[in-house]
């Protein structure tokens, strides 16, 4: 354990000075009111300081700006690096070998040796580059790779050891094809299950990720040893987001959590004291913001708390270009961000610029040369224990570990763990191995088992050959059937010829990440699941439902039309540990028992407003910690379903009508600066102003939304309308087309693009002939977008304008539209 006693502590030095100071009293944290920590002293050996210290000594300016300066494999070639003297590079959601995200692990491997090679071949000081990826249920970015649950699973297995031992896995696989830190474990307490990132938090109360911090952190470097590095096969952790992420108001991603300082420290410093005892070698800052403030540019928590009585001796890095969003700083400039605290910026596409800023903000003086070698003595004592100036990559390229029989079984282990039973009225469960079974729905859909951040970002898109190694739920149900000498039959949407035993329906939330997962209430919108649920009701087949999500969703209809309710979350590739439990043996005895306990409390209404233990009012439908099981049965009654919400039925095919945005869509202004999502706002504006959106009247008063853009030179700002992805494959098969009315009210002085999805035509020269202040119809065909690239099986930007320059345009009523000979084609 460390050493507790601040007395020896050097105490942090405050580089921001008053009147560069954003920090106002309801954001100021004090040291004095926070609990003590430390990293192990082994991280600081006297060995490890005397190695950095010389090396330091022979380093330029250049180099140790460079350093402090990490740039996506999106936007940075190897070659690059022999000119600029970067100290890190990473690989974003969306970024892969070559731009291809079903890329081999091959491909990744080699990736990771061009980057290195150039960096070696670079002149001067060797200083090699330290390789971060978003690994944060398995490597989840690589085709082939385990993916285990998502932490809202984990949490509910309440099984640390379980936790130490997904970290080991996960750090060989990631080892594997050269990478050498991962961005987590996630710390959030999520507070507000409406918040897109819910999933990526253990539970809503901090005593999960208290419990499970240590044990993921030494899973994944193993524990710190003076004058060592860490073992090959283990790789650098960072702890994220560091403060207050899951606490934002109306779950808002990216956020800010108005609340005291004693809520952030007994809600919300949730397990980084933990990891810091245990030796975690970075930490994450949060996009989101305290009272105002964003942390990037608090000092006092950057530094007075984090430097101070939590005593963490490892480098913080930024999330991406999240300093861009502090008062003055821009994405290619931020002396605050720096000098509050962030030692490594992470600056996926602004690295080059940003890199020339920092060193003459240095030379100028406006960073302190003290603090840039303090940021350097951190990521170079990183890089020491992470054991990269030794090389010895002994996993590197030993493509047969991922997805191997024994992290699959560990992964299996954890489905298990993790599924919480809801009801098992008359003992469906489990179910005899050798009864005659109908599986229903999204069961052979391993895409959306594994959720978000699943080979992309948002993790949509994917098809079964994208798991080459897993199995999916129905597979895993067909197996333990037959084994048992039973019959299993898959049907998509229900029917049946033969009537079944039982029915087996697999249901839930499609795939999502960050800020697209963000929703208004906490109903679960899609009719198709209830209705076939309720087909086998009035049939007199036993139903037995397994839902699959990203957090605890108002669900009593289907839980009352089901004998059985499963809270399956979101478990990744290996289904067969779905079946492990709701499939017994030959005579109907289980196999294994469900141990997994709510980790979130699943709510009585689809109202959305947070419902947590301890709480004033606190009333759940299923309280935290529920969960029965075969050894602990009871009888849940019927359950209310009256949602407490305006009845919202999600839209497939209407985004903007009649003045507001049809569940579950709304609008998304972005600029370089980042993202602000509007709810039931009816005007906002993007981060940096370059678009911002009022309503106006159209066909009738208000139904319009009125987009004003002044892009800056050289970038562009988009107008988005988003929600969870839906397949529009008939619809462009079927000639369907985007239609929206719109009025010119400033012309276009830039480029104007009509975007869906990752798909755009350019309509510069529709806006820009429109007559100014007249209404008018366009049509866009949707088999346009797609052959431009739009992935229509999954679309989650349905509509949208990406703008450089200036102009100014009404819309109103944005639909699909058949195509009656009037829909175009841009640029055909």
């Amino acid at each position: 354990m460390p050493d507790r006693s601040l007395s020896d502590r050097p105490q942090p030095v405050n580089y921001v000075s008053s009147q560069d100071s954003i920090v106002t009293e309801a954001a100021r944290a004090h040291p004095e009111k926070w609990p003590e920590a430390g990293s192990p002293s082994a991280m600081t050996d006297a060995q490890t300081e005397a190695f950095i210290t010389e090396l330091m000594g022979r380093m330029t300016l250049e180099e140790k700006v460079g350093q402090t300066i990490q740039a996506d494999i999106s936007a940075i070639k190897p070659e690059d690096l022999l000119t600029y003297p970067l100290g890190s590079i990473l690989a974003g959601g969306n970024s892969s070998p070559g731009g291809n995200e079903r890329a081999s692990a091959q491909e990744w491997v080699q990736l990771a040796r061009d980057f290195r090679a150039a960096a070696e071949a670079r002149p001067g000081a060797r200083v090699p580059l330290i390789y971060g990826i978003d690994a944060v249920h398995g490597h989840n970015n690589v085709v082939g790779a385990t993916i285990f649950p998502h932490n809202i699973g984990l949490g509910a297995a309440r099984n640390p050891e379980l936790i130490r031992q997904i970290g080991e896995a996960t750090a060989i696989e990631v080892a594997v094809t050269g990478a050498d830190w991962t961005f987590g474990p996630t710390l959030a307490v999520p507070r507000d299950d409406r918040w897109g990132r819910a999933y990526e938090g253990y539970g809503e109360d901090p005593e999960i990720a208290q419990s499970y911090a240590g044990p993921m952190t030494l899973g994944l470097q193993g524990e710190l040893r003076s004058g060592q590095r860490i073992q090959p096969g283990r790789i650098a952790g960072s702890a994220k987001h560091f403060l207050a992420d899951g606490g934002t108001t109306g779950g808002k991603d990216q956020g800010d959590f108005a609340g005291t300082e004693r809520e952030l420290i007994e809600t919300h410093l949730s397990g980084y004291p933990e990891a810091i005892d245990a030796g975690v070698l970075s930490i994450m800052a949060s996009f989101s913001s305290w009272n105002g403030i964003k942390h990037s540019g608090n000092e006092t928590i950057l530094t007075g708390v984090l430097r101070g009585p939590l005593g963490f001796n490892g480098f913080v890095v930024s999330d991406w270009n999240a300093h861009g969003q502090l008062p003055g700083c821009s994405n290619e400039s931020c002396p605050l961000a720096f000098n509050a605290g962030i030692d490594m910026l992470m600056a996926p596409d602004s690295w080059k610029p940003l890199y020339e800023n920092t060193l003459a903000q240095v030379r100028s003086g406006e960073i302190p040369m003290a603090r840039l070698d303090e940021a350097v003595r951190r990521i170079l004592r990183v890089k020491v224990k992470t054991g990269l100036f030794d090389d010895d990559r002994t996993y590197e390229g030993r493509v047969e570990l991922l997805g191997s029989p024994e992290h699959r079984a560990l992964a299996r282990r954890a489905v298990r763990e993790s599924l919480v039973l809801l009801k098992n009225e008359g003992s469906v469960l489990p179910i005899r191995a050798g009864a005659r079974i109908l599986v229903a729905g999204a069961a052979d859909d391993i895409g959306q088992a594994s959720g978000g951040w699943t080979i992309t970002w948002q993790g949509t898109g994917n098809s079964r050959a994208d798991f080459p190694n897993g199995q999916s739920i129905w597979e895993g149900l067909k197996e333990a059937v037959e084994a048992g000498g039973g019959q299993a039959t898959f049907s998509a949407d229900g029917s049946y010829t033969d009537r079944p035993d039982v029915a087996i329906v697999v249901f839930g939330e499609t795939p999502y990440a960050e800020f697209q997962g963000d929703i208004e209430t906490l109903d679960f919108g899609p009719q198709e699941p209830l209705e076939m649920l309720r087909r086998f009701k009035a049939a007199g087949i036993p139903t037995v439902a397994v839902f699959l999500s990203g957090r605890p969703l108002w669900t009593n209809p289907e839980i009352n039309a089901s004998d059985a309710f499963v809270a399956a979350w979101l478990p990744g590739t290996e289904g067969g540990g779905i079946a492990d439990v709701l499939i017994g043996d030959v005579e109907g005895r289980p196999r294994h028992d469900f141990r997994g306990t709510l980790s979130f409390s699943w709510p009585k209404t689809a109202v959305g407003e947070p419902l947590n233990r301890g709480q004033p009012g606190y009333d759940p439908q299923f309280a935290y910690g529920y969960g029965l099981s075969y050894a602990r049965p009871a009888s849940v009654g019927t359950l209310s379903e009256v949602s407490g919400v305006a009845e919202v039925v999600s839209s497939i095919d209407r985004y903007f009508v009649d003045g507001r945005f049809v569940a579950p869509w709304s609008l998304m202004l972005r600029d370089d600066g980042g993202e602000f999502r509007l709810g039931l706002e009816s005007q906002g504006r993007s981060p940096r102003g370059a678009v911002s959106a009022r309503s106006g009247d159209g066909q009738a008063q208000e139904s319009a939304r009125i987009l004003s853009f002044d892009v800056p030179s050289g970038q562009t700002a988009h107008a988005l309308i988003a929600a969870a992805p839906v397949d529009l494959t008939r619809q462009a098969n079927g000639e369907m087309a985007i239609a929206f009315r719109y009025r010119v009210d400033a012309r276009p002085t830039g480029t104007v693009r009509l975007t869906l999805g990752d798909g755009s035509v350019d309509i510069t020269s529709i806006l820009g002939s429109a007559p100014v202040g007249e209404w008018r119809v366009v049509k866009v065909r949707l088999s346009c977008l797609r052959d431009s690239g739009a992935a229509i099986a999954a679309v989650d930007r349905p509509w949208g304008l990406q703008v450089s320059g200036s102009m100014t345009v009404a819309v109103e009523d944005v639909r699909l539209a058949s195509n009656e000979g009037d829909a175009v084609c841009p640029g055909a």
